[in-house]
């Protein structure tokens, strides 16, 4: 399909190039759309957000980025490891179990090469890609999207006309920040300090590379990911009160002492080599009021982004990337780009926020972790978590009824003791303050045992 050159001069634009937008640039092109992606950098580039759910297989296939993907043999990941501070109590998150993904086995990724992928498949379906352009403003008329953008190299600038915007731009927020749609989680208001290493012992056993997710003993958490044969991203993840009491000195210097002050993390890392620079994320978890408007979406982490904490980002970015291209698709071709055109990819991306919300916030409970981490919790049960877990948020009504009882179990060991509480509960030990409206929120949440069916019953 092309568009009148006198009106527009391509059918779509999208604004960033990491996964949701070349996600959503490579299916306007699949479509047979003219495409133009604006990158502000140049890549390969540095990015965190390193590791995948088993739901992002089903983007590669939709990319046609599957053989690529595993010819870059980067590290598989089947689940997670989870550990205690100490190592002496934890348990496997294991994507084969879960019966609502199409392939359970994933990747943990160097994000200059997986982005790098991505975006020159985005290239081989026709994308006009202009890597060092920056989108420095936009305003949405009756009949057209107007983009200034301007060259980072030699700092010329153009003014582009199309029917429709993706705003992939990620924390920069393009449309986000021009029409105060960002709402920032108080509740999630943590810090990420991280670098890559070498010289990290993997796992034993036949899956060496699943990422290790290990909980402090207050509220941060540590996460160790092979992205290479021989790198590892580590990186800890604390609230902003914990991060003020460490952070005493450079980055460098607050990493150190949470890895020395975390046993298992400073037995892991007592023959590590840091490769990197470490750096720093602050306050990363937010979401906005509105998904998508008159003539733009909002794809990926410029709708909303959580904490790293269950790896929702990159695969969330690539659904939501290719969603979009499809509502534009569909917008074109009833001549219809209104905001209420877009509705339904509105609510399923509040949706998708909501139920990966709910786990992330969850997970800065003790009672939250006492059950998560638990050696043998009831297996049926906590299936049906890891099957969220895995990406599926849209998973089954029984799924769903089962996700409900882990969370009571959560609400029932704040009185009492189901499991030993292996977490601190003291104050300094840093966990945010439930809400009113939370409370209420969980006790509202529940689907009923009545509608809720096993899959395949009748």
């Amino acid at each position: 399909m092309t568009t009148s050159r006198l009106q527009y001069d391509f059918d779509f634009a999208v604004a960033g190039g990491g996964p949701a937008g070349s996600s959503a640039a490579i299916s306007l092109g699949q479509y047979g759309h003219s495409v133009v992606l604006f990158e502000r950098e140049a890549f390969p580039r540095f990015h965190i957000g390193e590791s995948l759910l088993s739901t992002a297989n089903d983007a590669f296939t939709a990319l046609g980025v599957t053989k690529q993907i595993e010819a870059a043999c980067f590290p598989n990941k089947w689940g997670a490891r989870l550990f205690t501070h100490d190592g002496q109590s934890g348990r496997y998150v294991d994507f084969t179990d879960v019966r609502e993904v199409t392939r359970p086995q994933t990747y943990q990724v160097c994000r200059q090469e997986f982005d790098r992928i991505l975006l020159d498949r985005a290239r081989e379906v026709g994308v006009d890609v202009r890597e060092g352009w920056n989108v420095s403003a936009c305003e949405f008329a009756p009949d057209a999207a107007i983009l200034d953008v301007a060259s980072r190299t030699d700092s010329s600038t153009r003014r582009v006309r199309v029917r429709a915007l993706i705003d992939a731009t990620g924390r920069g927020g393009l449309i986000a920040r021009k029409f105060n749609l960002r709402t920032d989680e108080p509740r999630l208001a943590n810090i990420a300090v991280f670098s890559h290493y070498t010289n990290v012992p993997r796992l034993e056993g036949s899956r060496p590379d699943d990422i290790r997710l290990i909980a402090r003993s207050d509220a941060g958490w540590f996460w160790l990911i092979p992205i290479s044969k021989e790198l590892t991203s580590v990186g800890v993840v604390l609230p902003v009160r914990l991060y003020r009491r460490l952070a005493t000195g450079s980055p460098e210097d607050t990493l150190n002492s949470a890895i020395s002050d975390t046993p298992l993390v400073a037995d892991l890392m007592c023959k590590a080599r840091r490769e990197w620079p470490v750096r720093v994320e602050k306050d990363f978890s937010y979401s906005a009021s509105a998904y998508a408007g008159d003539r733009w979406i909002l794809a990926g982490d410029a709708g909303f982004f959580l904490d790293p904490v269950f790896s929702t980002g990159v695969s969330v970015a690539m659904e939501s990337g290719i969603e979009a291209a499809a509502e534009l698709h569909r917008a074109l071709m009833r001549n219809d780009f209104s905001a209420s055109s877009f509705a339904a990819f509105s609510r399923r991306h509040r949706k998708r926020f909501k139920t990966f919300r709910r786990f992330v916030v969850g997970f800065y409970t003790p009672q939250f972790r006492d059950i998560f981490f638990s050696p043998e919790p009831p297996s049926l049960i906590f299936r049906s978590v890891v099957t969220i877990l895995a990406g599926r948020w849209n998973a089954s009504l029984w799924t769903r009824f089962l996700n409900q009882l882990f969370f009571g179990a959560v609400s029932i060991q704040k009185r009492f003791n189901i499991t030993p509480a292996v977490f601190r509960r003291d104050q300094d030990a840093g966990y945010p303050s439930e809400t009113r409206s939370e409370k209420a929120c969980e006790r509202t949440n529940a689907p009923t045992l009545a509608n809720a069916r096993r899959p395949g019953s009748s």
